[in-house]
């Protein structure tokens, strides 16, 4: 089975592309912009709130190691999907949370796998689904920036099932 692609929005998008790193089957991500109306935006346009896109990672996977309802799992425990605008202290609606699917068969499965969290939640789920738009990347110091050091300088681990708790700083 060839690799697919896959992408979600799940608040500031240094943590969710390391939760995805660390996911066997998981070959290449990259953080973006998806969801909005202006072409080529960059971080500074994006955090104005004026462009509709939202943070998002876009990765690659083999589905013969990892299944896409396993990358939905990973997505809705990364973050509180209820939270609209916003994950913690990072508000607007660059952060909201999405499932953009490449596939009907990528729709299905969030739908489905949304109403199974739905049914466990008392507050309404806050995520779009929607087809997959265009995709631009994040300027190159944002890519895979929390295995780099952040703005700490701690690097933290992508190694595969690692789970070191993921701490986000700018």
């Amino acid at each position: 089975m060839e690799q697919q692609q896959a992408t979600f929005a799940a608040g500031c998008f240094w943590s969710v592309e390391l939760a995805f790193q660390r996911v066997p089957g998981v070959i290449k991500t990259a953080v973006g912009y998806t969801g909005g109306k202006t072409v080529d935006p960059t971080y500074r346009q994006v955090c104005s709130g004026r462009t509709g896109h939202t943070e998002a990672v876009q990765l690659e996977y083999d589905p013969a190691q990892v299944s896409y309802k396993q990358l939905l799992e990973v997505f809705w425990k990364k973050h509180d999907p209820t939270q609209v605008h916003r994950q913690g202290n990072d508000v607007g609606s660059q952060y909201r949370s999405g499932i953009y699917f490449h596939t009907l068969e990528q729709k299905e499965e969030a739908i489905a796998s949304m109403k199974e969290h739905q049914s466990h939640l008392w507050k309404k789920i806050a995520t779009e689904i929607l087809p997959a738009g265009p995709f631009y990347m994040a300027e190159e110091y944002h890519q895979q920036y929390l295995q780099k050091g952040g703005g700490g300088g701690k690097q933290q681990s992508a190694a595969k099932m690692c789970t070191d708790p993921i701490r986000c700083y700018g």
